[in-house]
């Protein structure tokens, strides 16, 4: 019992060392982390606000796009969601795409809504030589590739605008980001500024519209079952009370007259076990002879 007490002891201390030190070491970097936002599809029965989404995308499309790629969306995903057909047609037409024709040539083609989203690089060398280096990542599962994906892409995008503390170095053509995990320098400047952009809609661009819009959109991008997912649960949770009470019903008729039956033995006359018999004495818990309603 005492080798036992102190290994578990021995234990809870080792992680509670662990612990504080990883936070120690935490608080020695310059990284703010980002609160919780009230976002409107954050709750268990709502769902995704598709005018964001669609105003995201137009984020996206003149800012994101110069440097982003979302390679595992196509424009027909666009369809029924946040444009209709014709409009998503008309967008995929504004891109071009490489294609072979008959004769083996390469040649460009307007897009068509099965065709992804143009990448702005033909290859990773050319992204990193275009950024300082670093390649910009692929936004397509942007909002499940980081901890808390919308309130870090949000605070990301709006964290611009501090200086650089002491001791954290800063190069040219790199920005400061308190909300930027590692080691708070980044490759990308602030992108989104108040009326940076025009909505379609005319509502007003201002830098965390801009940043709430992509956010949406991006959420959007890496779940669009999103909005069926809770309609999903939310007949499942109204299917489980009627399926629980069936089952219980069940379950009580079937074991009800197993569970109310007695059993008790009956000796037969001339076949009571004596130790002279050849079998051995039956045991206590023998199974019954007779049973009692």
């Amino acid at each position: 019992m005492m080798k036992w007490v102190v290994c578990v002891t021995g234990g809870v201390l080792t992680c509670g060392f662990a612990y504080a030190l990883e936070h120690t070491a935490d608080a020695s970097d310059f990284v703010v982390h980002p609160f919780q936002l009230p976002w409107s599809h954050g709750g268990l029965i709502d769902s995704l606000d598709m005018a964001s989404v669609r105003r995201g995308y137009e984020v996206y499309k003149q800012v994101c796009a110069a440097c982003h790629s979302m390679q595992y969306i196509r424009y027909r995903h666009f369809v029924n969601n946040f444009m209709s057909e014709d409009e998503a047609k008309a967008e995929a037409a504004e891109s071009e795409v490489d294609f072979i024709d008959d004769k083996g040539v390469p040649a460009k083609r307007p897009g068509l809504l099965n065709d992804f989203l143009p990448s702005p690089y033909p290859n990773k060398k050319a992204a990193e030589a275009a950024n300082n280096g670093a390649e910009p990542p692929d936004l397509s599962l942007m909002g499940w590739a980081r901890d808390d994906g919308d309130n870090y892409v949000f605070h990301l995008l709006t964290g611009y605008g501090f200086d650089p503390p002491e001791g954290v170095l800063c190069e040219e053509g790199k920005a400061y980001n308190p909300y930027f995990p590692n080691g708070s320098v980044l490759a990308m400047p602030q992108q989104l500024f108040d009326e940076g952009i025009e909505y379609k809609d005319g509502t007003p661009a201002t830098m965390s519209q801009q940043a709430k819009d992509v956010v949406t959109y991006l959420r959007w991008a890496c779940e669009q079952w999103h909005d069926k997912r809770k309609q999903y649960a939310i007949k499942l949770a109204l299917l489980i009370p009627i399926v629980s009470f069936v089952l219980v019903y069940w379950k009580r008729k079937v074991w009800t007259q197993i569970k109310s039956e007695k059993w008790f033995h009956r000796t037969v006359k001339g076949r009571e076990w004596t130790p002279d018999s050849k079998f051995p004495p039956p045991p206590k818990d023998a199974p019954s002879l007779k049973r009692l309603n």
